[in-house]
């Protein structure tokens, strides 16, 4: 069974000179968790933040949970940073670790909630061995390393397969989609299955959050 909705403003898309308020901000009209984009210019094509801006943003006073996706590689090295840092939830790439299983251990026994992340092209076979460890599934429905980019429409019948398997396993696991997502496409990927919504230039290009945020809500009420 499908949990309730979540919607993830990606800050890679916000204001980096005020991320504190824009983040205040964003929660503040409706948004539910904060998405954190980590690159490294060696898994992904661009490097973005690290550790030190996660515990910046705790520090600030934010409480809501903070999704920490690592497009890094190797992983092993950075986990330990980004729950010193206050990481609610840290996901990361089959690829980008040699011993999936091991950094999944790793994150759990951190306290954290751990997830796993597919790239477009990336098969999902891995699951089948690890669904006991997870906590959050995420599809990239844009290949990795820049904000901005369309929606992958193959991604839905991904997304169809991974809630097939979620419902199937009986686990509390979130399926969250990160690409492309925006008002006039949200109400199709939450039909496909999705409860996790991330979303960077659709809220932060909008000159007011709360409305965008309304609206997606509005089109997930819709979803069936």
């Amino acid at each position: 069974m499908k949990q309730s909705n979540f919607i993830a403003p990606s800050i890679l898309a916000a204001d980096f000179a005020k991320l504190g308020e824009e983040v205040d901000n964003v929660l503040r009209d409706g948004a539910d968790i904060v998405h954190f984009d980590v690159m490294d210019n060696h898994y992904v094509p661009n490097l973005t933040i690290g550790p030190l801006v996660c515990e910046a943003l705790r520090n600030h006073g934010v409480t809501a949970p903070i999704d920490v996706h690592l497009m890094v590689k190797p992983v092993d090295r950075i986990i330990p940073d980004f729950v010193s840092a206050g990481a609610s939830y840290i996901t990361f790439h089959p690829e980008a670790s040699e011993h999936i299983d091991r950094t999944l251990s790793m994150i759990k026994e951190s306290g954290c909630k751990a997830g796993l992340v597919f790239n477009p092209a990336t098969p999902l076979n891995v699951l089948e061995n690890v669904m006991d460890k997870l906590d959050m599934i995420l599809l990239m429905s844009v290949n990795p390393g820049f904000g901005g980019q369309s929606f992958i429409p193959h991604t839905l019948e991904k997304c169809r397969q991974v809630r097939q398997l979620i419902d199937a396993s009986g686990k509390d696991i979130r399926l969250e989609i990160d690409g492309g997502v925006k008002i006039d496409n949200i109400r199709a990927v939450a039909a496909a299955g999705a409860d996790t919504f991330v979303a960077g230039s659709a809220i932060f290009s909008t000159d007011d959050y709360k409305t965008t945020i309304d609206a997606m809500r509005a089109e997930l009420a819709l979803a069936k």
